[in-house]
C-alpha cells in the first residue's frame, strides 16, 4: 500500500516534476481558456508557450478551475497506494477549487468508501502552497497518519510567506485585477510592485524602482522574517525569467543557510493574471 496518506493538490502550487515524481504527489491541472480552447494547466502549454502568446494577444486567457470529476479521479489513482487523502487547494478567495475538491470528496463516499479523505483550503498560493504540500508529503513519506499530516500542514501554512515582484502591471489591469489609474502611475514612476499573499489574499507591501533593487528588497524583507538557527525551507519562482531567478537562488544560497532551496517556473494558470517577468520568494522556518 505505500504510504499510509497520499496527497492531492493543483498546478498552481508550482511544484517541479521531480519532487512531484519523488513523493506520488497527484497534481489536479487547473484548466484555463484561449480564445476558444481549454487547456490543462502544464500539460497542453508548456509556461513558455503561453508567456509568448501573451505577449502578442489583445484579449486574456480565463481561468475555469476544475470538475469535481477531476479530483474524484485523482482520489481514486491516489487510493491505490495509500489508506488516506490530504487534499491541498488553492485559497477558496481565489478559486473554486476547494470547492470542487468538498464536491469530490462527497462523491467519493460511494466509489471509495473506505478511504479518509481530508481537504484542507491553502492560505497561500503559487510555490509557497508548493512549499506546504512538499512539507506534508515527507510527513507522509515518513509513515504518520492523516490526523498528524493534517497537523504539519496547517504549521507550515501559518509560517510561510510569499514575497514576489511584478515586472508590469499590465496584465492585473487586463484582467481587471487592478484599476488602470494604479497602473498608469506605476509606469510613469516606473514601479516595480512587491506583494505578499496571505490569509487568501495578496497585498501589496513595497515598491521597488528597478527589477534589480525589487529582488534587493525581496531579499531584505525575508532577512527581517527568519528566524536564524532554524532549518530555513525557500522556493525561487519565476515567470519567463530563469536567469533573474537563477541569479537570485545563487545569491540566496550564499546568503542563508537552506535546508531545501529549488527554483521553480510560475504555471501558466498564475502567470496568465500576472504575466512575464514575475520574480518571488516563498519561504518558511522551522521542520
Amino acid at each position: 500500500m505505500g504510504n499510509k496518506v497520499a496527497i492531492v493538490t493543483d498546478t498552481t502550487a508550482c511544484i517541479p516534476k521531480e519532487q512531484v515524481d519523488r513523493y506520488g504527489i497527484e497534481v489536479v491541472p487547473v484548466v484555463f481558456i484561449f480564445g476558444d480552447k481549454s487547456y490543462r494547466d502544464g500539460i497542453d502549454m508548456s509556461p513558455a508557450e503561453l508567456y509568448a502568446q501573451l505577449r502578442q494577444v489583445k484579449k486574456l486567457p480565463t481561468t475555469s478551475g476544475c470538475l469535481p470529476e477531476i479530483y474524484l479521479e485523482a482520489y481514486r489513482k491516489a487510493s491505490q497506494r495509500a489508506s488516506s487523502i490530504l487534499c491541498i487547494t488553492i485559497p477558496s478567495k481565489f478559486s473554486g477549487m476547494f470547492n470542487s475538491a468538498q464536491l469530490a470528496k462527497k462523491m467519493a463516499k460511494e466509489t471509495l468508501p473506505d478511504v479518509a479523505i481530508e481537504v484542507v483550503d491553502c492560505v497561500t498560493a503559487a510555490a509557497a502552497q508548493g512549499l506546504v504540500v512538499l512539507a506534508a508529503a515527507r510527513a507522509a513519506a515518513s509513515g504518520k497518519s492523516l490526523t498528524k499530516v493534517v497537523g504539519v500542514t496547517k504549521s507550515v501554512m501559518q509560517r510561510v510567506n510569499l514575497l514576489a515582484t511584478l515586472d508590469t502591471l499590465k496584465y492585473l489591469v487586463k484582467g481587471g485585477r487592478v484599476p488602470k489609474a494604479a497602473a498608469l502611475v506605476g509606469s510613469l514612476l516606473r514601479i516595480k510592485p512587491i506583494f505578499t499573499i496571505s490569509e487568501g489574499e495578496a497585498r501589496p507591501v513595497a515598491n521597488g524602482r528597478t527589477n534589480a533593487g525589487a529582488t534587493k528588497r525581496l531579499l531584505k524583507i525575508m532577512e527581517q522574517k527568519i528566524i536564524d538557527g532554524q532549518p530555513l525551507h525557500i522556493a525561487v519562482m519565476h515567470a519567463d525569467a530563469p536567469d533573474r531567478a537563477k541569479k537570485l537562488a545563487d545569491k540566496i544560497s550564499s546568503q542563508f543557510d537552506c535546508a531545501e532551496l529549488f527554483i521553480t517556473e510560475f504555471t501558466p494558470v498564475m502567470g496568465v493574471h500576472t504575466g512575464p517577468g514575475v520574480i518571488g520568494i516563498a519561504f518558511y522556518n522551522g521542520d
